[in-house]
């Protein structure tokens, strides 16, 4: 039987979005920005979606933007506000964001902006002092993410709001992989902006949302018609939105009871790995993370060769980003908190879902040192690296 153990690349459909999903394929297919009847309909479905979504991270409905996806939304949000204040020429972020943000990063830089890229500790954690330092009135963006895709590392983001607030500067926070792990509201958090995406808590994908908190200087990412109250143009992906409505209305009705159980359920595949593989390295805080992410390095292997000898068992896991995960080179996550390249190569990710049950984390705790064992057998690293 499949074990998926790659919930941060993408979640499975909730069948209840299937569901819904379902029935408006069937009963729906206006233009929402049509003025007759069908299309207020559908009109109607997209506000009680952005109503849905909005309440899961405690904004107001009118603060929420519908997107394509999470990288969208990322993008949007740096050079939307950023081009709203063209004279602030600095943008500050971390060095382990998604490249959704370390990507746009790089065209700020060939646009010539000054970038700087905060260091983290050996747990993944921002150094806050290095914040401090670089920040300045010329700082036009602070984005810093809230949970780290591929070692689960929560970041102090309401300290750095706190910090960029002297300055005037608003904050940004990629939280696609905090939401539905650990509470996310906008208002605790005190940020300007917030992505959030569709696929990876049960709904479809091709759909994110970003929050912009009232107020906030952005201009239009996308230019045509006034969907979305005119900064984002295109005919709405209204079948997309509707799901990803209905997926936040059921995460906010389970996402306590979700947690409670997968950090067990993380907790028991850790512990048990590191008890059954000698040499083992786990990478990531080891409390202040999203605890159903566990990332291991094994030294002296290639985490390819893993992740193919676990796929013959129809166990399912991966080596950090999925938008990276064609690349051969080493994370720059795992370089970033300190690890040689060598074993930074040899890292695999596992992250626990809602589907998840304990036969899965027995099945691997099982299958993985017997894979491990052999592997090393055959590798020319004997003792290692």
């Amino acid at each position: 039987m499949m074990v998926y153990l790659d919930n941060n690349a993408t979640t499975p459909l909730d069948p209840q979005v299937v569901e819904k999903m379902t029935w408006f394929i069937r009963e729906h297919f206006g233009n929402p920005s049509s003025l007759y009847p069908i299309g207020r309909q559908v009109k109607e479905l997209i506000t009680e979606a952005r109503e849905q979504v909005a309440s899961a991270i405690g904004a107001h409905r009118s603060e929420i933007i519908f997107t394509g996806s999470g990288t969208e939304s990322d993008n949007f949000a740096i050079i939307g506000v950023l081009e709203a204040r063209p004279e602030k020429r600095q943008f500050i972020t971390s060095a382990i964001e998604h490249p959704a943000v370390l990507e746009t990063a790089k065209y700020l830089e060939r646009k010539g902006y000054t970038v700087h890229y905060v260091p983290v500790d050996r747990y993944g954690v921002i150094d806050l002092n290095y914040l401090e330092s670089v920040l300045s009135d010329e700082t036009g963006l602070v984005s810093i993410m809230l949970a780290n895709n591929e070692i689960g590392t929560v970041q102090p983001v309401e300290e750095v709001v706190r910090m960029a607030s002297r300055y005037g500067v608003p904050v940004h926070t990629d939280a696609v992989q905090a939401f539905g792990k650990t509470e996310v509201n906008v208002k605790k958090l005190g940020v300007d902006l917030l992505t959030v995406s569709s696929h990876k808590i049960y709904g479809p994908k091709g759909v994110g949302a970003l929050y912009i908190k009232k107020g906030t200087p952005v201009l239009p990412f996308i230019h045509g018609g006034h969907q979305e109250f005119g900064l984002r143009a295109g005919t709405e992906n209204t079948i997309g939105i509707v799901g990803f409505g209905e997926a936040a209305k059921i995460l906010q009705e389970r996402w306590k009871k979700d947690k409670e159980r997968l950090e067990k359920l993380g907790e028991r595949l850790k512990s048990g790995l590191e008890e059954k593989i000698p040499g083992i390295v786990f990478n990531g805080h080891p409390e202040k993370r999203i605890k159903s992410t566990v990332n291991f390095a094994f030294p002296g292997l290639e985490a390819e060769a893993i992740l193919m000898a676990l796929a013959t068992r129809e166990i399912y896991v991966s080596t950090g980003s999925a938008c990276s995960e064609e690349s051969e080179e080493a994370s720059h996550v795992l370089l970033a908190i300190g690890l040689k390249p060598e074993v930074a190569r040899s890292a695999i990710r596992m992250s626990l879902g809602r589907f998840n049950r304990e036969e899965d984390v027995e099945t691997v705790l099982k299958e993985l040192p017997e894979i491990i064992e052999k592997l090393r057998k055959i590798s020319p690293f004997k003792n290692g690296i």
